[in-house]
């Protein structure tokens, strides 16, 4: 199958088993796109640029397959059999479907926008471990939106500072408080030293308020160095552990998934370095894709958006992220338009967290695009405040109990929530 175009089958009807992709194809200039198109299939799948010696005709069966093609808009769909991949080994199939083909010649730029999993590779996957009705069991909060910060500075206190400004969010009305994506175990603030002393204000907090507190220490490092961190964190009473899926990588994320079995601490996602292929709306790998293999993996929270604040990342994209991560059901088109339909097949839901830019008069507005499952997560937002971290909490929680009994934040008559609208909404 040396040809290109000998992979476009537009006759056929993809089976249940199939792994569906769909790509954004732009052809390079003086390529067919039904040539580009091929080439996306036959590179992902048993082809290359030319006939080779070795080929023996069983192999064809494992050929993907271009079943849809719209050079209008550029979107491709590309089936693939079940047996082309390694089921439970994400590296594996992105290695196949999101691999070489971004470097071909024949196209001047491609993006995975999405893909459909058929529930053999799904099922061989676990899934979040607490998902969302895990994090608010452990969190005895039941229904309104969970309110989190991250230390600031992102990095350069010392553990006793850090901890000092953790409990501060605590007492003034933060359910959650994590490090930041950068800071592991620098010098200034060694992780074996900083742990033991947020933990500790994380009890006088919960003591203090009578709720629960939850502290997301970041254990990304080398893989064991990772597993060390976490077993520390929960031999010293913590319940989270916090990771960049980035840039530890996809292999580190499905083994400290394994590992989590035998560990049983909540997963927390943060997506640095993300937008280093998910940003160009014509090349890459869409965020899309990323949460839903979030999802797939088992961790129990996950980066999302903001729709508002200081990331990129439209409304659309963030409703569309936010349910592939919640819903059960994936329905097709979605508000992006391009998301495939997914069955999870009672895969737990993941907590979306909403972080990057916010302050409380951003709160009403990412609760009316995508519900109370989320995780508020403001830094500047609360440490900000001209009184201090701990006001800054006190007038961010109480945003998000107005939120939470139905009542707009421009009617409440809370004097804190007042006081949001005095400082923020400035900014």
């Amino acid at each position: 199958m040396a040809s290109y175009e000998e992979y476009v089958n537009l006759k056929y009807n993809p089976n249940k088993d199939d792994v569906i992709c769909r790509f954004y194809v732009e052809p390079r200039y003086g390529v067919l796109f039904e040539r580009a198109a091929g080439a996306v299939a036959a590179e992902s799948s048993v082809g290359t640029w030319t006939d080779v010696k070795t080929e023996k005709q069983y192999v064809k069966k494992y050929a993907a397959k271009v079943f849809n093609i719209d050079p209008k808009t550029g979107i491709i769909d590309i089936a693939y059999p079940l047996e082309s991949f390694e089921t439970n080994n994400v590296p594996q199939i992105l290695s196949s479907v999101a691999g070489n083909i971004f470097g071909m010649k024949e196209v001047n730029n491609l993006r995975l926008l999405d893909l459909k999993f058929p529930k053999k590779i799904i099922k061989s996957f676990y899934g979040p471990m607490y998902g969302i009705s895990g994090v608010r069991k452990l969190l005895k909060v039941k229904s309104r939106p969970l309110l989190g910060t991250i230390i600031k500075p992102k990095m350069g206190l010392n553990p006793k500072d850090h901890a000092k400004v953790a409990y501060d969010a605590w007492v003034g009305g933060c359910d959650i408080v994590k490090d930041d994506e950068n800071l592991t175990s620098q010098k200034f603030n060694s992780f074996y030293k900083r742990i033991p002393l947020t933990l500790k204000e994380r009890d006088k907090a919960e003591k203090e308020t009578g709720e629960k507190k939850i502290y997301m220490a970041n254990i990304t490092a080398p893989f064991e160095e990772m597993i060390k961190r976490a077993e520390f964190v929960k031999d010293h009473g913590g319940e989270y552990v916090m990771v960049d899926i980035v840039t530890v990588g996809w292999s580190a994320l499905q083994a400290l998934r394994e590992y989590n079995k035998k560990l049983k601490v909540v997963l927390h996602e943060h997506r640095a370095g993300h937008a280093a292929f998910t940003r160009n709306p014509k090349h890459g790998i869409s965020m899309f894709v990323i949460a839903k293999l979030s999802r797939l993996i088992g961790f129990d929270q996950l980066h999302v958006g903001t729709i508002v604040g200081k990331m990129e990342g439209g409304k659309e994209e963030v409703i569309d992220i936010a349910n592939i991560l919640t819903k059960d059901v994936m329905p097709s088109g979605g508000q992006t338009g391009y998301a495939l339909d997914q069955d999870w097949y009672g895969t737990k839901p993941v907590f979306p967290v909403a972080s990057g830019g916010l302050q409380p008069l951003h709160f009403e507005t990412i609760v009316n695009y995508i519900g109370k499952d989320v995780v508020l997560q403001a830094g500047g937002g609360i440490h900000g405040h001209p009184k201090g971290t701990q006001q800054g909490a006190k007038v961010a929680r109480a945003v998000v109990e107005s939120i939470e009994k139905g009542i707009p934040i421009n009617q409440s008559p809370d004097p804190l929530v007042k006081e949001a609208i005095e400082i923020w909404g400035k900014h």
